[in-house]
């Protein structure tokens, strides 16, 4: 980021979500080369990021999108013009008929689901998939592990009915998280020896998200060649629906120091907190990177970095500082486009960041301001 653009950053409003045109369009020109490359599609998932300021951008791009629920399908379908896909653990008997409405492709997570919603969603034109569970992990993260022993999410072998898939058109399976195509190979594999009888049987098969397809250093040309073999092998179109890979590193989280305290550390409280504003920072744990900063230590002055909320565990983490920090000083966090708007939340009161975008003309456009009534809003 250069002096220029950072500058015009620092003076928005704190705390404040900004996002680069120019990067997202970057990582949003290599999904589409891969679409070319592989003969695939590729989906948002909105789960990552919602941000629909952005959708028409998007829609220039990619396939279409997949949702987790109603309201994400909802926004997909007013906002971006390619396929709508849904898939959800259980879906709401009062929610399913606008669902099918809307969604070309629906993917159930059970058989009970399927036989209860199938004469719906046919009637509706829909094609739908069932997710399956490999049963194998390739991850060390069990909160985000969908392959865990007990998992709730996908239909593993032992309970596949396979004298119930007439209408069933395509399956998904979703096991990565943060990873690379070696890691879906080793999936792959796995999933041909367990389900491949029934892939000769489908139309599409949807390798679901978890894949850094966007991080330098990800093999690409193994994923060209994964999808190229289930192609031929099977005669199956094939999906992917990346969330982070489509905004990875596009945007920053601008944060203001509210006051500077030492406790056998030095301590700065932040008008941004993890809690609220960033809460992969604890679930992951994750620390995202801080522009001009290092690990600690690393430079003269090192800063244990907290939101402003009651939780003691509202911690961001710890960074070095060339220059001792100040109340009024401006802190950017980087990375904090996925996971962090469609996960906030208002606890203890704390304000919901601005939005705003990073113009590829250097302009800065505030897309969103919140207040007091949205805080109100989600109470009664």
């Amino acid at each position: 980021m250069n002096e220029q653009v950072l500058a015009k950053i620092q003076q928005l409003p704190s705390p404040c979500y900004v996002v680069c045109e120019d990067l997202l369009e970057k990582n949003l020109k290599l999904l589409a080369k891969l679409q070319q490359k592989a003969d695939c599609k590729i989906l948002l998932a909105q789960k990552a990021f919602s941000m629909f300021y952005c959708y028409p951008l998007i829609d220039r791009y990619l396939a279409g999108s997949t949702s987790s629920g109603l309201y994400e399908a909802k926004l997909a379908h007013e906002y971006l013009t390619g396929e709508n896909h849904i898939f959800s653990p259980a879906y709401n008997e009062k929610d399913f008929p606008e669902i099918a409405a809307i969604c070309g492709h629906i993917v159930f997570n059970s058989f009970s689901q399927w036989d209860k919603f199938k004469q719906i969603a046919l009637a509706a034109g829909c094609e739908c998939g069932l997710r399956i569970n490999p049963e194998y992990s390739t991850q060390k993260h069990a909160i985000y592990d969908p392959c865990a022993e007990g998992s709730r999410l996908g239909i593993t072998l032992d309970n596949f009915a396979a004298d119930d898939i007439a209408g069933i058109s395509g399956l998904h399976f979703h096991t990565l998280c943060e990873q690379g195509s070696e890691d879906l190979a080793a999936t792959l594999s796995v999933v041909e020896e367990k389900f491949g009888a029934y892939l000769h049987k489908m139309k599409w098969l949807n390798l679901g998200g978890g894949q850094l397809l966007t991080r330098r250093g990800y093999d690409m040309d193994l994923l060209v060649k994964l999808i190229r073999h289930l192609q031929q092998k099977y005669n199956l179109s094939i999906y992917l629906e990346p969330g982070e890979a489509v905004a990875l590193n596009t945007g920053f989280l601008t944060a203001e120091v509210l006051e500077l305290i030492h406790n056998k550390r030095d301590i700065a409280i932040l008008d941004a907190s993890a809690a609220c504003h960033m809460p992969d920072v604890i679930e992951m744990p994750y620390r995202p990177d801080v522009v001009g900063a290092a690990l600690p230590n690393k430079k003269a002055y090192t800063y244990t970095l907290g939101g402003a909320t009651c939780l003691a565990g509202d911690i961001i983490g710890s960074y070095s500082f060339d220059k001792p920090l100040s109340v009024g000083d401006k802190v950017v966090f980087c990375d904090m486009a996925i996971y962090s708007m469609v996960k906030n939340n208002t606890f203890n009161g704390i304000p919901l960041p601005t939005i705003a975008v990073l113009k590829k003309d250097g302009q800065i456009k505030i897309v969103k301001r919140f207040g007091y009534d949205d805080f109100k809003n989600r109470l009664s």
